[in-house]
This record gives structure tokens, sequence and C-alpha cells, in this order.
């Protein structure tokens, strides 16, 4: 199994929104992806709520089949949509891929 983590920390305005409103979408947006993409098995995201200097807005923990499932994920035509709507409000991005 892979495991797949990253997170965001948001521009204060992009898209025409706020970084909470951006939040949300890249909430709502990446959920969306469940049982859409072959060897997701799951796919969970989290808004920080401490608003620390070291917090990030979003963080996204999903799990993988295998590595093939994840290079799947990470080229299918819905995730590179989202890749792009993602990156246009983002400021700072941190990943770590890990197998278990």
């Amino acid at each position: 199994m892979v495991k797949h983590i990253v997170m965001w920390r948001l521009c204060d305005e992009a898209h025409g929104n706020s970084a909470e409103v951006n939040a949300c979408l890249i909430k709502e947006k990446l959920e969306a992806l469940s049982d859409r993409i072959p060897g997701l098995l799951s796919i969970e995201v989290g808004l920080d709520f401490s608003r620390t200097d070291s917090s990030a807005d979003v963080v996204l923990y999903s799990e993988f089949v295998n590595k093939t499932a994840l290079e799947t994920y990470q080229s299918h035509p819905e995730h590179e949509a989202l890749k792009l709507f993602i990156g246009g409000a983002t400021r700072e991005r941190r990943l770590v891929d890990y197998e278990c």
C-alpha cells in the first residue's frame, strides 16, 4: 500500500475567492475523486482550524494499492484539472509519499 499526504498553505485570495472558500472547494473537489480513480482506496481531506504560523490550510491523506495506482491518480484527467485549480490557489505545498 502507498500513502500520499499533501499539505497546502493557500493564498489569501485566488480565483476571486478567499482562502477559506478555496479550502472548502479544494476539499469538495478532492473528495469527489473517491471511487473515480482505479487503485484509490481512500481519500480524506482536512481543513485546519488552529490557524498557527506553522499550520497548513488543507491536508490530503490518501491511500493507493501500489505505486502504479498513485501514478495513475497523478495523471488522471480529473486530477490534472484539479491540480490547476489548487496550484492557482496555493502559496506553499508539502508532500510525502511512502509505502507501508
